[in-house]
Protein backbone atom coordinates (compact mmCIF):
# COMPACT_ATOMS: atom_id res chain seq x y z
CA UNK A 1 0.00 0.00 0.00
CA UNK A 2 0.76 3.79 -0.52
CA UNK A 3 0.99 4.73 3.22
CA UNK A 4 1.29 8.17 4.76
CA UNK A 5 2.79 7.40 8.27
CA UNK A 6 2.12 10.03 11.65
CA UNK A 7 4.25 9.19 14.44
CA UNK A 8 6.79 10.38 17.15
CA UNK A 9 8.59 8.46 19.76
CA UNK A 10 10.07 5.27 19.53
CA UNK A 11 7.12 3.52 20.25
CA UNK A 12 6.14 4.47 16.31
CA UNK A 13 9.68 3.78 14.99
CA UNK A 14 9.11 0.22 15.38
CA UNK A 15 5.81 0.70 12.84
CA UNK A 16 7.58 2.61 10.26
CA UNK A 17 10.22 0.09 9.83
CA UNK A 18 8.02 -2.72 9.73
CA UNK A 19 5.89 -1.50 7.27
CA UNK A 20 9.15 -0.18 5.32
CA UNK A 21 10.84 -4.00 5.94
CA UNK A 22 7.43 -5.35 4.16
CA UNK A 23 7.51 -3.30 1.22
CA UNK A 24 4.88 -0.82 1.97
CA UNK A 25 5.33 2.95 -0.64
CA UNK A 26 6.15 5.49 2.57
CA UNK A 27 5.83 8.28 0.33
CA UNK A 28 5.87 11.00 3.56
CA UNK A 29 6.34 11.15 7.17
CA UNK A 30 4.43 13.29 10.03
CA UNK A 31 6.09 13.67 13.10
CA UNK A 32 6.25 16.59 16.08
CA UNK A 33 8.85 19.35 15.64
CA UNK A 34 12.17 19.11 17.03
CA UNK A 35 12.67 18.92 20.71
CA UNK A 36 15.20 20.31 23.19
CA UNK A 37 17.07 17.43 24.81
CA UNK A 38 19.84 16.40 27.02
CA UNK A 39 21.92 18.24 29.12
CA UNK A 40 22.98 21.17 26.19
CA UNK A 41 19.26 21.24 25.61
CA UNK A 42 20.20 20.62 22.09
CA UNK A 43 17.16 20.66 19.26
CA UNK A 44 17.29 17.35 18.64
CA UNK A 45 14.43 14.92 15.85
CA UNK A 46 12.71 12.60 16.96
CA UNK A 47 13.17 8.86 16.49
CA UNK A 48 10.48 8.82 13.86
CA UNK A 49 12.11 11.51 12.17
CA UNK A 50 15.86 9.62 11.96
CA UNK A 51 13.74 6.46 10.69
CA UNK A 52 12.32 8.39 7.90
CA UNK A 53 15.89 10.82 7.18
CA UNK A 54 17.51 7.37 7.00
CA UNK A 55 15.09 5.83 5.00
CA UNK A 56 15.35 8.84 1.98
CA UNK A 57 12.01 9.71 3.06
CA UNK A 58 10.31 13.34 3.21
CA UNK A 59 9.41 14.63 6.50
CA UNK A 60 7.05 17.28 7.96
CA UNK A 61 6.78 19.01 11.17
CA UNK A 62 3.38 20.94 11.63
CA UNK A 63 2.82 22.40 14.84
CA UNK A 64 -0.57 21.94 14.08
CA UNK A 65 -3.11 20.09 11.36
CA UNK A 66 -6.34 22.74 12.13
CA UNK A 67 -6.50 24.82 8.90
CA UNK A 68 -8.55 27.58 11.26
CA UNK A 69 -6.27 26.99 14.17
CA UNK A 70 -3.38 28.52 15.42
CA UNK A 71 -0.78 27.51 12.38
CA UNK A 72 -2.76 27.65 9.06
CA UNK A 73 -0.08 27.80 6.62
CA UNK A 74 1.65 25.02 7.79
CA UNK A 75 -1.17 23.02 8.22
CA UNK A 76 -2.25 24.13 4.69
CA UNK A 77 1.61 22.68 3.76
CA UNK A 78 0.65 19.21 5.41
CA UNK A 79 -3.06 19.22 3.23
CA UNK A 80 -1.10 20.17 0.27
CA UNK A 81 1.36 17.40 0.95
CA UNK A 82 -1.34 14.87 1.86
CA UNK A 83 -2.94 15.15 -1.11
CA UNK A 84 -0.36 15.19 -4.04
CA UNK A 85 0.87 11.60 -2.14
CA UNK A 86 -2.74 10.70 -2.67
CA UNK A 87 -2.07 7.93 0.08
CA UNK A 88 -3.73 4.65 -0.14
CA UNK A 89 -4.20 4.78 4.18
CA UNK A 90 -2.47 6.77 6.94
CA UNK A 91 -0.68 5.11 9.70
CA UNK A 92 -0.59 6.52 13.18
CA UNK A 93 1.04 5.66 15.81
CA UNK A 94 1.69 8.21 19.18
CA UNK A 95 2.11 11.04 16.66
CA UNK A 96 0.82 14.06 19.45
CA UNK A 97 -1.49 15.87 17.24
CA UNK A 98 -5.12 15.47 17.08
CA UNK A 99 -5.97 14.68 13.25
CA UNK A 100 -9.10 17.29 12.41
CA UNK A 101 -12.00 16.07 9.64
CA UNK A 102 -10.21 16.65 6.30
CA UNK A 103 -7.21 14.20 7.91
CA UNK A 104 -9.13 11.77 8.87
CA UNK A 105 -11.45 11.74 5.33
CA UNK A 106 -8.20 12.22 2.90
CA UNK A 107 -6.68 8.80 2.12
CA UNK A 108 -8.77 6.29 0.06
CA UNK A 109 -8.79 4.02 3.32
CA UNK A 110 -9.05 6.63 5.85
CA UNK A 111 -6.39 6.16 9.06
CA UNK A 112 -5.53 3.76 11.16
CA UNK A 113 -4.40 3.94 14.24
CA UNK A 114 -2.06 1.48 16.38
CA UNK A 115 -3.16 1.94 20.51
CA UNK A 116 -1.26 0.61 23.48
CA UNK A 117 -4.22 -0.92 25.00
CA UNK A 118 -6.91 -3.48 24.89
CA UNK A 119 -9.31 -0.63 24.02
CA UNK A 120 -11.86 0.45 25.27
CA UNK A 121 -9.99 0.10 28.62
CA UNK A 122 -6.97 2.93 28.74
CA UNK A 123 -7.80 5.19 26.12
CA UNK A 124 -5.88 8.08 25.76
CA UNK A 125 -2.10 9.77 26.71
CA UNK A 126 -0.41 6.97 29.17
CA UNK A 127 -2.11 3.47 28.64
CA UNK A 128 1.08 1.57 28.97
CA UNK A 129 2.11 2.74 32.50
CA UNK A 130 -1.95 2.98 33.66
CA UNK A 131 -2.31 -0.62 32.87
CA UNK A 132 0.58 -1.89 35.15
CA UNK A 133 -0.28 0.68 37.34
CA UNK A 134 -3.72 -0.56 37.79
CA UNK A 135 -2.86 -3.86 38.41
CA UNK A 136 -3.95 -5.08 35.07
CA UNK A 137 -2.75 -8.73 34.15
CA UNK A 138 -3.05 -7.85 30.61
CA UNK A 139 -3.28 -5.35 28.13
CA UNK A 140 -2.29 -5.36 24.38
CA UNK A 141 -2.29 -3.45 20.61
CA UNK A 142 -5.46 -2.32 19.24
CA UNK A 143 -5.99 -1.67 15.43
CA UNK A 144 -8.32 1.04 15.27
CA UNK A 145 -10.13 2.90 12.43
CA UNK A 146 -9.61 6.13 13.55
CA UNK A 147 -13.04 8.91 13.78
CA UNK A 148 -12.71 12.56 15.73
CA UNK A 149 -13.30 10.95 19.26
CA UNK A 150 -10.40 10.24 22.01
CA UNK A 151 -9.84 6.68 20.48
CA UNK A 152 -13.25 5.31 20.05
CA UNK A 153 -13.38 4.45 16.90
CA UNK A 154 -13.99 0.74 15.46
CA UNK A 155 -11.45 -1.70 16.20
CA UNK A 156 -9.96 -3.58 13.28
CA UNK A 157 -7.62 -6.22 15.38
CA UNK A 158 -6.43 -7.15 18.77
CA UNK A 159 -2.80 -8.56 19.90
CA UNK A 160 -3.19 -9.55 23.53
CA UNK A 161 0.17 -8.96 25.47
CA UNK A 162 0.49 -10.04 28.96
CA UNK A 163 1.68 -8.28 31.75
CA UNK A 164 3.50 -9.76 34.55
CA UNK A 165 4.88 -9.13 38.25
CA UNK A 166 8.09 -7.96 37.17
CA UNK A 167 6.91 -5.80 34.09
CA UNK A 168 8.06 -2.50 34.20
CA UNK A 169 6.61 0.70 32.13
CA UNK A 170 10.06 0.14 30.17
CA UNK A 171 9.78 -3.77 29.21
CA UNK A 172 6.09 -3.25 28.60
CA UNK A 173 6.71 -0.01 26.16
CA UNK A 174 9.55 -2.15 24.21
CA UNK A 175 6.48 -5.40 24.10
CA UNK A 176 3.83 -3.44 23.14
CA UNK A 177 5.86 -1.66 20.19
CA UNK A 178 7.20 -5.27 19.10
CA UNK A 179 3.32 -6.02 19.15
CA UNK A 180 2.08 -2.86 17.39
CA UNK A 181 4.51 -3.11 14.49
CA UNK A 182 3.55 -7.06 13.59
CA UNK A 183 -0.05 -6.14 14.07
CA UNK A 184 -0.09 -2.91 11.47
CA UNK A 185 1.62 -5.41 9.09
CA UNK A 186 -0.49 -8.52 10.01
CA UNK A 187 -3.79 -5.40 9.52
CA UNK A 188 -2.61 -3.97 6.63
CA UNK A 189 -1.63 -7.44 4.79
CA UNK A 190 -5.73 -8.01 5.32
CA UNK A 191 -6.94 -5.12 4.43
CA UNK A 192 -5.58 -5.59 0.90
CA UNK A 193 -6.69 -9.33 0.18
CA UNK A 194 -9.47 -10.47 2.33
CA UNK A 195 -10.57 -7.14 4.39
CA UNK A 196 -11.19 -6.79 8.30
CA UNK A 197 -14.03 -6.15 10.07
CA UNK A 198 -14.75 -3.32 12.20
CA UNK A 199 -15.91 -3.67 15.09
CA UNK A 200 -17.76 -1.40 17.15
CA UNK A 201 -16.00 -0.76 20.69
CA UNK A 202 -18.73 -2.16 23.56
CA UNK A 203 -19.79 1.02 25.78
CA UNK A 204 -18.73 -0.94 28.88
CA UNK A 205 -14.92 -1.17 30.19
CA UNK A 206 -14.33 2.40 29.21
CA UNK A 207 -11.32 4.04 31.08
CA UNK A 208 -8.67 6.75 30.48
CA UNK A 209 -4.90 6.91 30.60
CA UNK A 210 -4.51 10.27 31.99
CA UNK A 211 -0.97 12.18 31.07
CA UNK A 212 2.11 11.45 32.73
CA UNK A 213 2.90 14.09 35.62
CA UNK A 214 6.14 14.81 37.22
CA UNK A 215 4.15 15.74 40.34
CA UNK A 216 3.20 11.62 40.36
CA UNK A 217 6.84 10.92 41.01
CA UNK A 218 6.77 11.19 44.85
CA UNK A 219 6.32 7.85 46.83
CA UNK A 220 3.24 8.18 49.33
CA UNK A 221 4.04 5.79 52.13
CA UNK A 222 0.28 6.43 53.62
CA UNK A 223 -0.66 3.94 50.20
CA UNK A 224 -0.45 0.32 50.34
CA UNK A 225 2.54 -1.83 49.83
CA UNK A 226 1.60 -3.45 46.71
CA UNK A 227 -0.14 -0.24 44.81
CA UNK A 228 3.59 1.32 45.72
CA UNK A 229 5.30 -1.04 44.07
CA UNK A 230 3.23 -1.18 40.63
CA UNK A 231 3.52 2.32 40.83
CA UNK A 232 7.67 1.87 40.69
CA UNK A 233 7.31 -0.71 37.94
CA UNK A 234 4.71 1.52 36.11
CA UNK A 235 6.65 4.59 36.40
CA UNK A 236 10.26 3.38 35.09
CA UNK A 237 11.29 5.44 33.86
CA UNK A 238 9.17 8.17 33.43
CA UNK A 239 8.19 9.91 35.45
CA UNK A 240 10.12 7.69 38.04
CA UNK A 241 9.22 7.43 41.65
CA UNK A 242 10.89 9.34 44.16
CA UNK A 243 11.38 9.64 48.19
CA UNK A 244 12.90 12.34 50.67
CA UNK A 245 15.74 10.83 52.87
CA UNK A 246 16.27 12.85 55.77
CA UNK A 247 19.85 14.67 55.55
CA UNK A 248 19.19 15.25 51.68
CA UNK A 249 17.55 18.35 49.90
CA UNK A 250 17.19 16.23 46.73
CA UNK A 251 15.40 13.41 45.94
CA UNK A 252 16.40 10.17 45.65
CA UNK A 253 15.08 7.82 43.00
CA UNK A 254 13.57 4.02 43.42
CA UNK A 255 13.60 1.80 40.63
CA UNK A 256 12.34 -1.19 42.09
CA UNK A 257 10.72 -2.92 45.05
CA UNK A 258 8.94 -6.01 46.29
CA UNK A 259 6.15 -6.24 49.15
CA UNK A 260 7.75 -8.55 51.86
CA UNK A 261 4.98 -8.45 54.64
CA UNK A 262 0.86 -7.65 54.58
CA UNK A 263 1.02 -6.04 57.80
CA UNK A 264 3.06 -3.57 59.33
CA UNK A 265 4.34 -3.28 63.47
CA UNK A 266 1.58 -1.74 65.36
CA UNK A 267 1.92 1.84 66.33
CA UNK A 268 4.95 2.05 63.21
CA UNK A 269 4.13 5.32 61.15
CA UNK A 270 3.96 5.09 57.25
CA UNK A 271 7.51 5.77 55.95
CA UNK A 272 9.75 4.33 58.72
CA UNK A 273 12.21 1.99 57.87
CA UNK A 274 11.66 -0.48 60.30
CA UNK A 275 14.97 -2.88 58.87
CA UNK A 276 18.03 -2.96 56.91
CA UNK A 277 18.23 -5.80 55.20
CA UNK A 278 21.18 -7.45 52.77
CA UNK A 279 18.65 -6.49 50.13
CA UNK A 280 17.99 -3.05 50.91
CA UNK A 281 15.72 -1.04 53.56
CA UNK A 282 11.96 -2.76 54.67
CA UNK A 283 9.63 0.50 55.06
CA UNK A 284 6.17 0.76 56.38
CA UNK A 285 3.61 1.84 54.26
CA UNK A 286 -0.13 2.54 55.00
CA UNK A 287 -0.84 -1.47 55.28
CA UNK A 288 1.95 -4.14 54.35
CA UNK A 289 6.19 -3.51 53.78
CA UNK A 290 8.34 -2.68 51.09
CA UNK A 291 11.47 -3.25 50.30
CA UNK A 292 13.31 -0.98 48.37
CA UNK A 293 15.91 -3.39 46.33
CA UNK A 294 17.17 -0.44 43.38
CA UNK A 295 18.34 3.02 44.72
CA UNK A 296 19.75 5.56 42.48
CA UNK A 297 21.31 8.84 44.69
CA UNK A 298 21.25 12.98 43.29
CA UNK A 299 23.78 12.79 40.49
CA UNK A 300 24.46 8.89 40.19
CA UNK A 301 23.34 6.01 38.80
CA UNK A 302 21.39 3.60 39.72
CA UNK A 303 22.28 0.55 42.40
CA UNK A 304 21.46 -2.11 44.52
CA UNK A 305 19.77 -0.26 47.94
CA UNK A 306 22.05 -2.14 49.89
CA UNK A 307 25.02 -0.40 47.95
CA UNK A 308 23.09 3.06 48.40
CA UNK A 309 22.56 2.66 52.24
CA UNK A 310 25.86 2.33 53.11
CA UNK A 311 26.81 6.01 51.72
CA UNK A 312 23.50 7.60 53.28
CA UNK A 313 23.55 7.45 56.45
CA UNK A 314 19.39 9.28 56.49
CA UNK A 315 18.31 5.09 55.40
CA UNK A 316 18.65 3.57 58.90
CA UNK A 317 16.24 1.25 60.62
CA UNK A 318 14.54 3.89 62.45
CA UNK A 319 14.72 6.73 59.98
CA UNK A 320 11.15 8.65 58.40
CA UNK A 321 11.24 8.75 54.72
CA UNK A 322 8.71 11.18 53.04
CA UNK A 323 6.96 12.32 49.86
CA UNK A 324 9.50 14.77 48.01
CA UNK A 325 8.29 18.27 47.81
Amino acid sequence: MRIVFAGTPDFARSALEALLAAGHQVPLVLTQPDRPSGRGMKLTPSPVKQAALAAGIPVLQPRSLRLDGRYPDEALQAQQALQACAPDIMVVAAYGLILPRWVLDLPALGCLNIHASLLPRWRGAAPIQRAIQAGDTETGITIMQMDEGLDTGDMLLVQPVPITAETTGATLHDALADAGARAIVQALQALSHEGLPRVPQPDQGVTYAAKLDKSEAPLDFSLPAHVLQRRIRAFDPVPGSTIQVPGLNAPVKVWASRVVADHVPQGVPAGTIVACTPEGPDVATGQGVLRLLELQKPGGRRQAAALVVQSLPGLAAGALLRPCA
